[in-house]
C-alpha cells in the first residue's frame, strides 16, 4: 500500500486546521453551507486533491455534512458534538428535553448565584436580539438568537464543565429548533425568556431554575406530531 508523504500529510493538516478554526470561531456557523471545493481551492492555494482529502476528513470527524448535488454543510462545531450529533439526532424527543431541561435549569440556577454584571449586559443584548429576529419574521436569524441566549444563561454559570457540555448539545438543539422552524416564523408561538433573565438578574435561584426547566417540555411536539417544537424557541 502506498504511503502518504509526510509533506503532503502535513499539508493537508494544515488544511484542516484552516477549515476547523473557520467552524469554531464561527465564520461558518452550523447549518451554513462552506465554500464550494474549487472555491477552497483558489482560497487556500493548495491542490484539489488536498482541500478534498480535508473536507473529508472533518466530515469523519462529525464536523461537515457532504450532501451530494447540493454541497457541504456545518453540522457540529467540535469533534464531540459532531459525536453526540449522530448518537442523538434519532433520540425520542421526550429524552433530549428531559436532559436539556436538567442542564439548563440547573445552570439558570447558578447563573442567579453567579452571574456578573457583564453576564446581564450580555443577557439583556441577545435577549433584545431574539425578540427583533422574531419581530423581523427571520427564521435562521432567531434561531441562531435563540440558541446563543440559552448559551449565554449557561455561560453565566461560570461551570466549565457545564459550558462546554451544553456547547456541544447546543449543535443539536440547533439543529432541531432550525427543522421545526422552518423558514417562517409563527406568530401564535412565540416563547417569551424575559421572565428567564428576570430571574438570573435579581438571584431569584428557584424561578431561574424552574423557567428555564420548563421551555424544553413546552417546546415539545403535541396534537399528534411526534417531533419538533411547538412553541418558537425553546
Amino acid at each position: 500500500m502506498p504511503l502518504t508523504s509526510p509533506r503532503r500529510s502535513a499539508l493537508v493538516d494544515q488544511v484542516i486546521a484552516q477549515l476547523r478554526n473557520q467552524i469554531t470561531t464561527g465564520e461558518w456557523p452550523v447549518g451554513a453551507r462552506i465554500p464550494t471545493e474549487p472555491e477552497l481551492v483558489e482560497l487556500m492555494g493548495v491542490a484539489r486533491n488536498t482541500v478534498r482529502e480535508a473536507v473529508r476528513a472533518l466530515a469523519h470527524n462529525g464536523l461537515l455534512d457532504i450532501r451530494q448535488g447540493s454541497g457541504t454543510y456545518v453540522i457540529a462545531t467540535s469533534e464531540l458534538a459532531g459525536v453526540m450529533h449522530r448518537r442523538f439526532a434519532g433520540a425520542d424527543p421526550r429524552h433530549i428535553a428531559e436532559l436539556r431541561s436538567t442542564l439548563e435549569s440547573s445552570a439558570a440556577r447558578l447563573a442567579a448565584e453567579r452571574r456578573t454584571a457583564r453576564d446581564l449586559v450580555q443577557l439583556d443584548a441577545l435577549l433584545a436580539r431574539r425578540e427583533e429576529a422574531w419581530s423581523a419574521g427571520d427564521a435562521e436569524p432567531f434561531v441562531a438568537a435563540d440558541v446563543a441566549l440559552h448559551m449565554a444563561v449557561v455561560a453565566a454559570s461560570h461551570n466549565d464543565v457545564l459550558i462546554e457540555l451544553y456547547a456541544d448539545l447546543g449543535d443539536l438543539v440547533a439543529d432541531w429548533l432550525r427543522t421545526d422552524v422552518g423558514t417562517e416564523l409563527d406568530p401564535a408561538s412565540h416563547l417569551d425568556h424575559a421572565r428567564l433573565i428576570e430571574a438570573i438578574r435579581r438571584g431569584d435561584r428557584d424561578a431561574a431554575a424552574s423557567e428555564a426547566a420548563g421551555y424544553p417540555f413546552v417546546c415539545l411536539a403535541k396534537e399528534g406530531r411526534s417531533a419538533g417544537l411547538t412553541a418558537a424557541g425553546g
